[in-house]
């Protein structure tokens, strides 16, 4: 017990002067690939406070650099995680094997407090079934027409005008700023039939988007903290980030209760469940338990918030400087029959789903993901897993594997994606990648639920936003790819916006 608190105070005290070290001697060198030195007691922890501002592509080279595309981070007292590229890994670990492996406790203790039990936070019973409720609802025609209707309403009310006075005025926005609004207003829309207005003319700064932006953060710092037990001792006397934290959360639940008190006040009067939200549906369905409903919408708007403006974001950045890809999606556009339904009109871009596809593989909106074993294991590559430990797949990493994609891999090329169908009008078809080898949207029993849903939203935006402006980099260097708990550009994407004639 002794050894233990003394391990305990001596890796508190060298964390804070190491990351003081590494902070005051910054290097321009290239990384190592080579695997990080493991020292007793305190694994490879300096590698890791040495590549923290930019874990991901640290973590994607050596993974990459592996003969079996895996390895083992020792990131201190004994804890080990295995960190996988291998799709026959990632198969085995979301499908074939799916019941050894779970969120675990290391999501759940981080994330109990901002999202309870919902369902990206749960497992077992819990999980199915509310992914059984869901799945019912995310498949019904009268969701996907309310959700391209809400969509165009922000679309056309909001994000054009927007972009329009920019033009006019030649300024340099943020268009990653304007993205999250843009999805932040669409998601609290669809969710719970509320509009924040965050993307309203004037930029507001609107109090629950606030609150969820405190949140995000704030339970993100618990995931990368070294020593877990600071933030836990912060909880317990609530102070500093613990304290913001439990404010952030507390205005989030409080909010999130009044608008379900709303909500069945107004469906008792409502004789039709047609285009509305998914919290109306949920009610609807006889789930009543407030502190249930709560934890689920809020999971949806969590997954819903960044994602696809994450992944907006780097499509935009990645089209600003390609001018032969911009036009070939301006065809397909500008070709779409005016008579075709908005499910033919998306079904039809073809060329624009392949560019939205390869703009992810480069840069996923959620770079990695892990699971916890819940029994001691071997992945198909070999590799030991013992039980408790985490293993973490990586989409970033597995868009950079050579021998999957190509040598060309670091090259942005749609077409990698499509086939010229035989005869005179040669039209392009999509060959697709199965979900084990470009996880994107995870894969097995645990797919992401929105992901038709994503793509419907991010070609509406592509489509209403290309036909009549062009996004300009106002930058002339590459954007920092940083990931929280997902995908961002450092800083922000400063963009110049210029009419089509």
């Amino acid at each position: 017990m002794a050894f233990t608190f003394l391990t305990t105070l001596i890796f508190c005290i060298l964390v804070p002067l190491s990351l003081f070290i590494f902070t005051k001697s910054k290097t321009t060198s290239k990384t190592s690939t080579k695997l990080p030195k493991s020292y007793p007691i305190f694994g490879s922890f300096f590698a890791i406070v040495k590549n923290r501002d930019r874990f991901v592509q640290w973590s994607s080279e050596i993974v990459i650099s592996t003969p079996n595309l895996t390895f083992p981070l020792h990131r201190g007292r004994g804890h080990w995680i295995i960190y996988t590229a291998n799709p026959a890994n990632v198969q085995h670990l979301l499908k074939d094997n799916f019941h050894n492996y779970e969120k675990g406790n290391f999501f759940k203790v981080n994330l109990r407090d901002f999202l309870g039990d919902g369902i990206f936070n749960s497992d077992g019973q819990t999980w199915k079934f509310q992914r059984q409720v869901a799945s019912h609802e995310f498949n019904t025609k009268s969701l996907r027409k309310f959700v391209v209707n809400v969509v165009d309403s922000e679309l056309s009310e909001r994000l054009i005008p927007i972009l329009r006075k920019a033009a006019v005025e030649k300024t340099v926005i943020d268009f990653q700023d304007i993205l999250q609004r843009f999805a932040f207003d669409n998601i609290c829309k669809i969710a719970f039939g509320y509009d924040p207005g965050y993307l309203s003319a004037s930029l507001p700064k609107e109090k629950f988007a606030v609150a969820f932006e405190m949140a995000v953060k704030l339970s993100t710092e618990r995931f990368i903290s070294f020593t877990p037990l600071i933030w836990k001792i912060k909880k317990a006397i609530n102070v500093g980030s613990e304290k913001q934290l439990k404010i952030a959360i507390g205005e989030i639940h409080t909010f999130a209760k009044k608008i379900i008190r709303e909500k069945k006040q107004e469906l008792e009067h409502k004789s039709s469940l047609e285009s509305v939200d998914l919290l109306s549906r949920f009610l609807s369905s006889g789930h009543s338990d407030e502190d249930f409903i709560t934890d689920i919408v809020i999971s949806f708007i969590l997954a819903g918030r960044d994602t696809t403006s994450a992944a907006l974001t780097w499509f935009f950045w990645l089209l600003s400087d390609r001018g032969e890809v911009e036009n070939e999606i301006l065809r397909e556009i500008n070709g779409t029959s005016e008579a075709s339904s908005v499910y033919d009109e998306v079904k039809d871009m073809v060329y624009t789903h392949a560019t939205i596809c390869e703009s992810m593989r480069l840069y996923p909106p959620v770079p990695t993901d892990s699971k916890e074993a819940i029994g001691d294991d071997v992945l198909p590559d070999g590799t030991a897993v013992k039980k408790g430990m985490r293993v973490l797949y990586h989409p970033y990493a597995m868009g950079r594997v050579e021998k999957v994609w190509g040598k060309d891999w670091a090259e942005f090329r749609p077409t990698r994606w499509l086939e010229r169908a035989a005869g005179v009008d040669g039209k392009w078809s999509f060959v697709n990648r199965d979900s084990f080898t470009y996880p994107v949207f995870q894969a097995g029993p645990r797919i992401c639920l929105g992901k038709e849903m994503a793509f419907l939203q991010m070609k509406r935006v592509i489509a209403g936003v290309l036909q009549q402006f062009r996004v300009v980099a106002a930058a002339e260097t590459e954007p920092v790819y940083v990931a929280d708990m997902t995908a961002k550009m450092k800083g922000g994407f400063p963009v110049r916006i210029e009419e089509r004639n």
